[in-house]
């Protein structure tokens, strides 16, 4: 396998007996942290680099140095935290979203994508840990159809095309407490169901398993989180064969007041071994957004900009969420 030639970033970090004279020295170093992942995130996915630079600017801008620290981030965030939620808590989210040409290049698919309604359900199952399913339902309005590996399986009627979102479920277990000097540690496994089929274009009828190591840190009002991991992804033109890809992501969270997060990441899968078969490509986006708390709800929006060929161009996201109390854990 060939090396990746991954740029040169500075980590550079202001002396700790500068950091407690002023909150610059330490942004600054957080600063020079987080470009180094964010810029070796985008040389290995092979990202449209014009349009990411000022996202990632504006992702910078979110670094700044406060007393509180963040919350663990759920919507519009794809990345996770290694803290789960409460025991016996149960958390609901719901949302719409919007993709403007969205790619399936397994069936050949392009066009303007819409999940409606888009569901998540998490259960504190311990102090440890967090019991996750995902899923919704997608809306394809097909602007363009082209030579595919499966695009002479479709049978539907019309410029549209509508299908469940495959499920995901997934079990997150937190191994280490966040300390002063160490961040939290967790671990993630998850499987998608083969929901979405063939036929409607919108799947790849395989079942895909994930496996993340997920750490978080706060600095002041502002959390930083990453998800390193493998995804086992089952070839839907050859059902004896896989595919083994990387899945990356780190997200930023700031509180900036005590009612809203601003919230960035950039994320996605990449196949290390060359180019990767339909249905198992690479894929990335930044999500740009905030969130509004009124507990025990939350409102969320944000931006979604696609890094590859393969990934919609842009998108917007709007949702809620509902967390309360539903049993008591036994001791």
């Amino acid at each position: 396998m060939e090396l990746l030639d991954l740029p040169e970033v500075g980590f550079e970090c202001t002396p700790s007996w500068k950091l407690r004279q002023g909150g610059y020295g330490f942004a600054q170093c957080r600063l020079n942290v987080i470009e180094a992942i964010l810029a070796a995130l985008m040389k290995v996915s092979s990202l449209r680099f014009v349009r990411l630079r000022y996202s990632m600017i504006i992702v910078m801008t979110i670094l700044l140095v406060g007393e509180r620290s963040a919350q663990a981030q759920h919507r519009p965030l794809l990345t996770e935290d290694p803290l789960p939620i409460r025991p016996g808590q149960l958390l609901i989210e719901t949302g719409v979203s919007y993709e403007h040409r969205a790619r399936f290049p397994l069936s050949g698919l392009e066009g303007d994508l819409i999940g409606v309604p888009y569901f998540g359900f998490s259960m504190g199952l311990s102090s440890i840990a967090e019991f996750q399913v995902d899923s919704g339902f997608n809306i394809l309005f097909v602007d363009a159809a082209t030579e595919a590996p499966l695009a002479e399986k479709l049978d539907f009627t019309g410029d549209t095309t509508t299908d469940i979102n495959d499920p995901v479920i997934a079990t997150k277990i937190l191994l280490q407490q966040e300390t002063r000097r160490a961040p939290a540690i967790g671990f993630r496994v998850a499987t998608r169901l083969p929901s979405a089929s063939n036929e409607n274009g919108l799947g790849n009828d395989t079942f895909d398993w994930f496996v993340s190591l997920l750490a978080g840190k706060d600095f002041g009002r502002t959390r930083i989180v990453g998800n390193l991991g493998a995804a086992v992804l089952a070839l839907p033109t050859d059902a004896a064969r896989q595919n083994d890809v990387l899945t990356v992501a780190v997200s930023i969270t700031h509180r900036a007041s005590r009612t809203i997060d601003l919230v960035a990441e950039a994320g996605g899968r990449v196949d290390l071994k060359g180019e990767a078969p339909a249905g198992t490509e690479d894929r990335g986006q930044v999500r740009l957004g905030a969130r509004f708390r009124s507990d025990p709800i939350r409102f969320d929006a944000g931006t979604i900009i696609g890094m590859g060929d393969n990934d919609p161009e842009f998108g917007l996201t709007f949702g809620v969420t509902y967390a309360f109390d539903a049993f008591n854990p036994s001791k």
